[in-house]
């Protein structure tokens, strides 16, 4: 096999290297995401009750500010009812009072509920402790292997890259032309010849041209396709 044959043959392992890796690269944003998405499939039922925890503690000051604001209200309706100096403003001040009664108690009924939803959810989520733990670090050791194996694609190409340079500069240029508008088409320039077809159109090559071919000489394509063919050592020789 020439030298210029065997460069190319590594080229395009290479190239088909090459776009593997760009294609892990490319999607790793969406396999992240699927990775976060399969961890709270699993954890949705505790992340509900986490939920309903936060949204029952938020409410749970609202109606504490709330009934702090009532009070207030209520403390004023009082004094006014203590200070009244007619019929009229004791009526009026009778009447606020008993309003602001009414929506204190129905404040104080609904903290009670928050609060009893809150240590509800709390008991739950400690009971359930170990399990989030669990699925936490069984997120966290599939987040911490998917970038371990990005970081490792990352670093190939960028030595393939290299070494592919390095590979191509040793091309005569019509060659590497050649070879670049192959690869352009499609991404395949190279391709092995197997039992005596073309294993990228599948046509059958004519006698003479494996008989070249095992020679080795020099760079034979494909009649119908036009991708450089080679053939493995192990059949050349055979």
């Amino acid at each position: 096999m020439s030298e210029e044959l065997d460069i190319l043959i590594k080229l395009q392992e290479i190239d088909n290297k090459i776009r593997q890796l760009k294609a892990n690269i490319n999607t790793s944003e969406e396999r992240r995401k699927k990775i976060e998405e399969e961890f709270e499939k699993q954890a949705s039922e505790i992340r509900k009750i986490q939920q309903e925890n936060k949204q029952a503690s938020s409410e749970r000051l609202k109606l504490e500010a709330k009934i702090a604001e009532v009070t207030s209200h209520l403390q004023r309706a009082e004094r006014n009812l203590r200070n009244a100096h007619n019929q009229k403003e004791y009526e009026a001040a009778m009447r606020e009072a008993d309003v602001l009664r009414k929506q204190l108690s129905g404040l104080e009924t609904e903290i009670l509920e928050k609060i009893e939803k809150i240590e509800e959810t709390e008991r739950v989520l400690k009971e359930r402790a170990e399990e989030i733990a669990f699925l936490e670090r069984k997120r966290q050791a599939a987040l911490d292997e998917f970038e371990a194996s990005l970081e490792k694609d990352q670093l190939e190409l960028k030595a393939i890259s290299e070494k592919r340079k390095e590979l191509f500069s040793m091309l005569t240029p019509l060659t590497a032309q050649i070879y670049e508008t192959l690869v352009g088409r499609t991404g395949v320039a190279v391709v092995k010849v197997l039992n005596d077809s073309c294993s990228y159109c599948f046509m059958t090559i004519r006698p003479q041209v494996i008989v070249e071919l095992r020679r080795g000489e020099k760079i034979v394509t494909c009649e119908s396709c036009t991708r450089i063919l080679y053939i493995a050592s192990v059949e050349a020789t055979a």
